[in-house]
């Protein structure tokens, strides 16, 4: 049966009808959460306490298109141009990937384990900026920089710092190919390069295979770790004595990072699990 959308409790009565043959509850239930706050711009407390508010004519036609679009396997994220990352609002376009949870766990690691760092900070192949802008925001007597090969990624990167207020210096460069000048005297290499095989696309879902950028995602099972054998060259040449790495993982390819570290001069490379305790960040000190 259609529901008729007048009230914020018709919303999420609305998206279950539509999107139960699509979505799981759980995510429907999550993302109505998302819609509501967005479409509404008023807090999750006001959702529950004025059920009856009724909806304007145009609140009621942007969740009706919402819907139409997540029934297409649109992710939410790209619908609404934007998300949260460690309570930063972090605008997205299809050359930027949505950043994943274990991405804020990674760079909640850096945040807990550097607040007196006073090192310049690396992020390699940033993307939208998500982790660079969260690790300025919160790590501010850090100097932070980011590159990334895409130049609409590193506009947008740009544009994300100013929204945040994060000074960030962002450039754009091919991490096989960039100068280690600039950058020799850092203190910490973040990075959550391409590390999902190419054989591993069949177990993953249609809305990320249509709509995320691939080069950002993927890499040849010929040579899975080709990322991170030039993330830690140059990390190897532009970190400080005892600078750290701190990278995000395949979990099927930890036991082969934490050799490729220890070749590149990264004597005790460690595998963290992360809430789903899958071994998804390895970090790593540089010893000469």
């Amino acid at each position: 049966m259609a529901v008729n959308i007048q009230t914020i409790k018709d919303i999420k009565l609305y998206l279950k009808d539509e999107l139960e043959d699509v979505y799981p509850v759980h995510e429907i239930n999550a993302m109505s959460a998302i819609i509501l706050r967005e479409i509404l711009e008023t807090p999750g407390i006001h959702h529950l306490a004025l059920p009856e508010t009724r909806l304007h004519h145009e609140q009621a036609r942007k969740i009706m298109s919402i819907s139409r679009e997540l029934r297409k396997g649109k992710p939410l994220q790209y619908i609404l141009g934007k998300t949260e990352f460690c309570n930063c609002t972090i605008y997205l376009n299809e050359h930027t990937l949505i950043p994943r949870p274990e991405t804020e766990e990674l760079t909640d690691l850096v945040i807990r384990e550097n607040r007196q760092n006073r090192f310049p900070v690396l992020d390699v192949g940033t993307g939208s900026g998500c982790i660079a802008i969260a690790l300025a925001v919160n790590l501010p007597r850090c100097k932070v920089s980011g590159f990334d090969i895409s130049a609409e990624a590193v506009k947008k990167a740009r544009e994300n710092a100013a929204l945040n207020n994060a000074p960030v210096t962002f450039t754009v460069a091919d991490l096989f190919t960039v100068s280690r000048k600039q950058f020799h005297g850092t203190g910490i290499v973040v990075s959550n390069p391409p590390y999902v095989r190419e054989s591993e696309k069949r177990f993953m879902a249609g809305n990320v295979l249509d709509y995320e950028p691939h080069s950002a995602l993927f890499v040849p099972d010929s040579d899975p770790l080709v990322f991170y054998r030039a993330i830690a060259d140059l990390a190897s040449e532009i970190l400080v004595p005892d600078g750290k790495i701190y990278l995000e993982i395949n979990e099927a390819l930890g036991a082969e990072l934490s050799d490729l570290l220890k070749s590149s001069g990264f004597p005790s490379p460690e595998i963290i699990r992360d809430i789903n305790n899958r071994e998804r960040i390895i970090k790593a000190a540089r010893h000469d």
